[in-house]
């Protein structure tokens, strides 16, 4: 199928179609994406995402990113309302500044499919469904890899994800309370974002270290951080710090490999990109979908990584 670039008038950015108009059957998605940019994990989800709709010859989808800008979301979402898509998915830059223009898309009639990051709660009764991973889940595994690694004791940092975005927000929850239950010796110190940027991670990390003179164990928001925080213990020659994130990338698995790193989460980008499409045409077909559509998040250690394949992000 031929790609061809759209601008959208209310978003001043290029749009993705895939060109061929759809059957009479057919369906007409639009995702809004949070920041394509940002991470490999992104990049890889917007890929997947167009082959699975490329090779669905019932979809044309419009895809959209907004670059990380709440504003550029919420005109995007306007945007594919005044297309007339048959269902919109939506990645929320921020979760809960979303839900007013969530709520217009409902009641044009359009169901919405969030994913990967929740809406915030006052949204889910506009939505159709959430497509992604349990984020809670995923803090409350990576801290009882902590737990673990620190055999139930020790202090620690942590680097999370973007301030207001419901990701970051729920890794930190999930990490926070479950550190505190299942090992209450262990202390966190101090928090400070990371923006999902590994060189931003990794000048945080450098103020950790030079603010502390001891830090057993760093929990990152994702793998992307997680290492740029062991960039920065590596070039401080800091050693006996247990690194963790919360989705795994390549980088962690590499240097989960070397024995730099602990553990992590293991999530594909591919398969939630796939979920989210699925589901969208689920809801269209008038198939019976749950609110919440997780899919499973195991924990990926140097003792089981050869279980798991090496991410490709």
């Amino acid at each position: 199928m031929k790609f061809s670039k759209l601008l959208a008038a209310t978003t001043a950015i290029a749009a993705v179609s895939l060109a061929g108009a759809a059957s009479a059957e057919g369906m007409k998605i639009g995702i809004t994406q949070n920041n394509v940019g940002v991470d490999s994990y992104q990049t890889t989800y917007e890929k997947a995402f167009i082959e699975a709709a490329d090779a669905n010859s019932d979809v044309e989808a419009v895809v959209l990113d907004a670059g990380g800008d709440v504003a550029r979301q919420i005109a995007q979402i306007q945007d594919l309302i005044q297309q007339k898509v048959d269902a919109i998915i939506i990645w929320p830059t921020n979760g809960k500044a979303v839900v007013p223009a969530v709520r217009k898309a409902q009641q044009a009639g359009i169901p919405v499919i969030i994913t990967n990051s929740n809406i915030a709660a006052e949204g889910m009764e506009f939505i159709a469904a959430f497509s992604g991973p349990d984020n809670i889940t995923q803090g409350a595994r990576s801290a009882e890899l902590m737990c673990e690694a620190l055999s139930n004791k020790g202090e620690v940092v942590q680097i999370s994800g973007q301030p207001g975005y419901t990701t970051a927000i729920e890794r930190q929850k999930g990490f926070e309370d479950r550190l505190a239950e299942a090992c209450p010796d262990v202390k966190i110190i101090e928090t400070q974002p990371g923006d999902w940027n590994r060189e931003k991670s990794q000048r945080v990390m450098e103020a950790f270290l030079t603010k502390y003179d001891n830090i057993d164990g760093v929990y990152a928001g994702d793998d992307n951080m997680g290492v740029g925080g062991l960039n920065a213990a590596k070039a401080a020659g800091r050693t006996g710090i247990a690194f963790i994130g919360a989705t795994n990338f390549a980088v962690g698995y590499e240097a989960m490999g070397r024995g730099e790193y602990y553990g992590s989460i293991y999530q594909s980008p591919v398969d939630d990109a796939k979920a989210a499409l699925q589901t969208a045409i689920d809801v269209l077909g008038g198939k019976e979908v749950p609110k919440l559509n997780y899919f499973d998040t195991p924990k990926i250690t140097q003792k089981n990584m050869n279980e798991f394949t090496k991410p490709v992000f």
